[in-house]
């Protein structure tokens, strides 16, 4: 080469993929190597022609940029999330009596995002129910999400109108437990079975109150990240999404007694 400008040691393959995404994704030469005065117009141009070279010789290199960027995105959203966990603490682990499971005075608190429509967060509820029943110390306190659909928000409006009779925990059961179609009519003959005045709920399921709480939940959840139901919050320490087994369940729950 000119000027005794030699090749460059091989970097590292992340760095060699963010260099390559650089270059299909800019003209701009400065995108990929030091500042433009760094070197001279002709070095610059070998420099892209090795970068080319090497997209043709090995194209994976482009697909290892997408990779390489895409985990580095997911880490500071990751790392984001938690660090909400943390300076929003109170905030998140506060919620009405009828939603805290478990000891209200445990030494760790469990933080459950779930929507009522949601086949995952369904097959975890007997997870969590033997999680609280094996370990007397845990607090958890439910945050309902509508997500998923109209349907989520019909549910979810009505389990909190529930809570207005005492009858949170009964309704979000036996709306979670139903595989019939959401709809006023199965809400009410599912709030009758369970004792509830039907009438009341389905007028309360419009109430400030009950819109109040639904929307404090959706705004925790846009704080945290949550990108779907359930996801798990322990302590401070970790955001575990989706469903996991009851041994992943006691093993964050180990670690976050530790770190505490």
């Amino acid at each position: 080469m000119q000027d005794g400008f030699h090749d460059p040691p091989d970097p590292h393959p992340a760095c060699r993929a963010f260099l390559a995404l650089g270059l299909t994704a800019s003209a701009s030469v400065s995108a990929l190597a030091a500042p433009a005065t760094s070197f001279t117009p002709e070095q610059r141009s070998e420099i892209v022609s090795i970068l080319r070279q090497a997209l043709k010789d090995d194209p994976s290199i482009l697909s290892d940029a997408i990779v390489a960027l895409r985990q580095g995105a997911q880490q500071k959203a990751s790392d984001d999330a938690l660090s909400h966990v943390k300076s929003d603490r109170e905030r998140l682990q506060k919620g009405p009596d009828y939603t805290v499971r478990g000891n209200p005075n445990g030494d760790l608190t469990i933080v459950e995002f779930l929507d009522p429509r949601c086949g995952y967060c369904r097959s975890m509820a007997p997870v969590v129910d033997a999680l609280l029943k094996s370990d007397p110390k845990l607090r958890l306190v439910e945050k309902l999400v509508p997500v998923l659909s109209e349907k989520s928000v019909l549910d979810t409006q009505a389990i909190f109108a529930a809570a207005l009779q005492g009858g949170y925990d009964k309704l979000k059961r036996a709306l979670m437990q139903d595989t019939a179609p959401p709809t006023l009519d199965r809400i009410r003959q599912l709030a009758t079975a369970n004792g509830l005045n039907a009438d009341k709920l389905v007028a309360d399921m419009h109430a400030s109150s009950v819109a109040a709480q639904i929307n404090e939940n959706l705004a925790e959840a846009r704080l945290v990240g949550l990108d779907g139901t359930p996801t798990f919050i322990f302590g401070t320490n970790a955001i575990i999404p989706g469903a996991v087994s009851a041994e992943e369940m006691r093993a964050q729950v180990k670690n976050a007694r530790t770190a505490h």
